[in-house]
């Protein structure tokens, strides 16, 4: 800046002792107003460099903290080869690891596994494991233990539900590291077999596995490792202490320490829940839930692939062999009062046998209004022949070849578990049928006594029964005709040659797109034979605290797949920045 005698005047910072008599020469007034300045201006920098630094940070999981977990029934068999509760499941999936892993998302990826190649033709697989890679005890995972956990299974003395999975298939260990599968006929859905949790051969090959002592204090190479078993004096097992397993091929779990408590029946486990004594609470029935304070838990539901149907046998009624009275009978019955009444609307009224994970296009079922059903359904028994009877129930009459009459009465009986899920069931369409004039008689039996005196030797009219179908192969089990007899699972009786050839034809084809066109015309084959009526699948109910993070069941097949990515699951956090996170 220039002055008038056109001499530069500079700017200089004034001294310390000329700030020092400015500032005491402030007024009262003057001092106040100084002092919010200051205050205002050392607040902002404060905020300013707050968000600054906020910008910067991103929050990030921290290992630490517990999960305390309730679960309903008592482990016997935690191992992968006879695991078949809920409670044996779900110590198998936090304490073992297989070749590969199922995701929450339905991907399968490598976690002991390295690599794997397949042939073109889809029968040969070969994998090569991961290096330095342990059980918890420290002893060094190789292909020999991938060989005894799956010549285990297809022992047929040792009668593992997995046996299924691996007849037909040849194991040849290469060497410490390199397995390969031989298979005797493609199949499309082979990888997600390898997903099965693999055993230390040291621990199980020297007694029988039903009798050995790792049943109750597990070895394996999961998420998670057995710390401490707690039994009460009767030998019962009460809970397990589960501490995270630092060489997981995955990764070292963020929650430090995961607590299972078993209760003998659902009462006992919501109690547990109310009482704070657990945090989490799995497989929970619809009516339990609304007891449940959602302030202080999340209620996760998924649909299950399970598929809960009437199913007839024409053998034992033949008022089945009727298309026009199988049909009156499916328009009668109202599935979304059962979903309703019975499963709390945690389920999904459903027409097909196939579930949505198989074939996830299908078109979702069309519901009417009840009254219209049953007015349809009275209509066709009508044009079908049926009249009502002295009995209040619909009759018809037919005349033979020597004009001999015979006159039949529109009535059947149901079969089905005393889980009250299916005998409420059961009872609304016993209401529902006896709308349309058709008496039904239903028989409630303990589960035990369903299976071997009414499903083994087929005795039954029709059968409330469920279908669990966790992968495609399930369904030939359940459709193909070959698998009428027991110990097959086809309790409709179904015979559709062309649907035995589709599901032939389905189990080796490994083309996706192929294989969903063969599942849409297996569908259209059973909707038009009509051997069952399809009438919900229910939802697995999950109480998660509020604490948990992580957490993803998107892809549900076993309840115990909620802790397919457990060692993600995290209850602390921190804040760092940015730079100092792990890249993707």
């Amino acid at each position: 800046m220039k002055n008038s005698d056109n001499k530069i005047k500079i700017f200089q910072i004034p001294r310390k002792q000329e700030i020092k008599r400015a500032i005491f020469s402030f007024s009262k007034k003057e001092w106040f107003f100084f002092l919010a300045l200051v205050l205002i201006l050392i607040v902002s920098t404060i905020n300013i460099l707050g968000k600054i630094n906020q910008s910067f940070m991103v929050s990030v999981p921290m290992e630490g903290g517990r999960v305390r977990e309730g679960i309903i029934g008592t482990p016997r068999f935690v191992n992968p080869v006879l695991a078949s509760t809920e409670a044996d499941r779900a110590l198998v999936s936090l304490v073992y690891s297989g070749l590969m892993q199922k995701s929450p998302d339905g991907s399968i990826i490598p976690n002991l596994a390295e690599s794997y190649e397949s042939t073109p033709d889809g029968l040969t697989h070969t994998f090569i494991l991961k290096k330095e890679i342990f059980f918890h005890d420290g002893q060094p995972i190789t292909t020999r233990d991938v060989s005894f956990t799956i010549n285990a299974i297809k022992d047929p003395i040792i009668k593992s539900p997995r046996k299924g999975n691996w007849d037909g298939v040849n194991v040849e260990i290469i060497d410490e590291r390199t397995i390969k599968f031989t298979l005797r006929q493609p199949f499309a859905n082979f990888l997600e077999n390898t997903t099965l949790p693999i055993m230390p051969a040291h621990l199980w090959e020297n007694s029988p596995i039903e009798l050995n002592e790792a049943n109750l204090y597990p070895v394996g190479s999961g998420p998670y490792q057995v710390l401490k078993v707690n039994k009460q004096s009767s030998g019962i097992v009460e809970s397990y202490e589960l501490t995270s397993f630092k060489e997981y091929a995955l990764g070292k779990p963020f929650i430090k320490k995961i607590n299972l408590f078993f209760y003998q029946n659902e009462d006992e486990a919501i109690l547990a829940l109310q009482d704070k004594k657990v945090d989490q609470l799995g497989s929970v029935s619809p009516e339990s839930v609304v007891s449940i304070k959602e302030k202080d838990h999340t209620i996760v539901s998924l649909e299950l692939p399970r598929i809960f149907g009437l199913f007839f046998n024409q053998n034992e009624n033949q008022i089945f062999t009727n298309k026009n009275v199988v049909l009156a009978i499916e328009k009668a019955i109202d599935k979304e009062r059962i979903v309703r009444e019975v499963l709390g609307n945690y389920g999904t009224p459903i027409d097909s046998p196939i579930p949505s994970h198989v074939l996830p296009n299908t078109t979702p079922l069309e519901i009417k209004e009840h009254e219209v059903q049953i007015a349809e359904a009275q209509e066709i028994l009508k044009k079908d022949g049926w009249t009502l009877g002295n009995s209040g129930y619909l009759e018809k009459t037919t005349t033979d070849s020597d004009k001999k009459k015979t006159t039949t009465t529109l009535a059947f009986s149901i079969s089905t578990g005393n889980a009250p899920e299916l005998s409420k069931s059961a009872e609304i369409i016993k209401e529902n049928l006896g709308q349309i004039g058709i008496n039904v008689d239903v028989k409630v039996f303990e589960v035990g006594n369903l299976n071997q005196s009414v499903i083994r030797p087929r005795q039954y009219d029709a059968l409330l029964f469920g279908q669990i179908v966790n992968a495609e192969s399930d369904l030939y089990a359940f459709w193909h005709s070959g698998e009428r007899k027991d110990p097959g699972l086809n309790v409709a009786m179904y015979t559709n040659a062309k649907v035995d050839k589709i599901l032939e034809e389905t189990f080796s084809n490994q083309d996706e797109n192929v294989r969903q066109q063969k599942y849409q015309q297996m569908l259209e084959e059973i909707k038009k034979d009509m051997p069952a009526v399809f009438l919900y699948s229910p939802s697995f109910i999950y109480i998660v605290s509020k604490d948990l993070n992580g957490f993803n069941i998107d892809h549900l097949t076993f309840p115990a797949d909620r802790f397919l990515n457990s060692y993600l699951w995290y209850t602390k956090t921190d804040n760092v920045w940015k730079i100092f996170t792990k890249q993707n």
